[in-house]
């Protein structure tokens, strides 16, 4: 006969006080749990247990735990955290991507331009919130229009006061009307140069820089950038090694930007050109006198034009004087 399948819930998973434990398994984690009252935070299983990067399940586990209104920006993750500024801004873009986070930026009533960062226990694709509608000015509101209302008030209540209808401008014509200057249209920077219009030499300097540090990594797009600033370097004079010293020589050991922020801050200035300033007798090079052959001896010496050397002017002058 088939054995007899029960449905009830075991006595171990019924909850009841004084219930038996299940056994604990022979590999693996064996979570020993404590109820705790407060100073927790819930984080689901989804992000937790996330595929990835642990920096990112790390930051947002940190956002989660703190109170609203704390600083989250990347200073001050960098502060909290051991990694810089790259691993913290990468965990950030995932986490925005995935849908857990949410940057706005809002102008308040003095005018400034603040960022509110939202973040989401459930990604929003997931929990199917709706987004969040666009923040209002927290300024002062303008008073909205009131109508003139003709009904009757209800019985035993106060009649409202008869509201003055507003009384529309005249038109105003084409011919009166006075122009309003409109404000000037922000042009938008010339897009960076690729690599075929840059120059070869300044191109093979930039790429060249990690031979002597591994960190001066640089993209195809960071090299188009900065090219234009090294052959303006190059303009100036300077040799290919004196750029490259000029890059390297006292970076710091920890970087907080990328290399190419840091290379851009070098070459923001071109360095000054090489003074000219005439020549004075105390700085005037040296005559160099042409090489010529003795009429006497054939020795080869150095003078202006055709004469005997030393030793043969000595000896016709020591004859002449015996």
């Amino acid at each position: 006969m088939a054995e007899t399948q029960s449905n009830a819930p075991s006595h171990a998973t019924t909850g009841t006080p004084g219930a038996s434990r299940p056994p604990a398994p022979p590999s693996g984690v064996i979570h020993v749990r404590t109820r705790l009252a407060g100073g927790f935070t819930v984080i689901a299983n989804a992000l937790a247990q996330q595929r990835g990067s642990a920096v990112t399940i790390g930051v947002a586990a940190y956002i989660l735990s703190v109170p609203d209104g704390a600083r989250i920006s990347i200073a001050a993750l960098c502060a909290h955290f051991d990694e810089g500024e790259i691993l913290i801004s990468r965990a950030l873009r995932e986490l925005e991507a995935a849908g857990y986070l949410e940057r706005r930026r809002v102008r308040g009533a003095d005018g400034r331009v603040r960022t509110q960062t939202f973040f989401y226990d459930v990604p929003r694709a997931a929990s199917g919130r709706p987004t969040l509608p666009p923040p209002q000015p927290t300024g002062p509101r303008k008073p909205e229009p009131v109508e003139n209302d003709q009904r009757a008030a209800a019985p035993g209540t106060e009649a409202a006061a008869p509201v003055t209808p507003v009384t529309p401008l005249p038109p105003v014509s084409p011919e009166t009307a006075t122009p309003v200057p409109l404000p000037p249209v922000a042009t938008a920077p010339p897009p960076p140069l690729g690599l075929a219009e840059a120059d070869p030499q300044a191109v093979v300097i930039l790429a060249s820089l990690r031979i002597v540090d591994r960190r001066l990594i640089l993209s195809r797009s960071e090299v188009a950038e900065l090219a234009p600033a090294v052959a303006e370097w190059l303009g100036q004079g300077l040799r290919p090694e004196e750029i490259t010293g000029a890059l390297t020589n006292d970076l710091p050991d920890h970087f907080r930007a990328r290399p190419a922020r840091v290379l851009a801050f070098r070459l923001r200035e071109a360095p000054l050109p090489t003074p000219t300033r005439p020549l004075t007798p105390d700085t005037a090079p040296p005559v160099t006198l042409p090489w010529q052959t003795c009429d006497g001896c054939e020795r080869a010496f150095r003078t202006m034009g055709h004469s005997r050397c030393r030793e043969c002017r000595g000896a016709s002058m020591e004859r002449a004087a015996a």
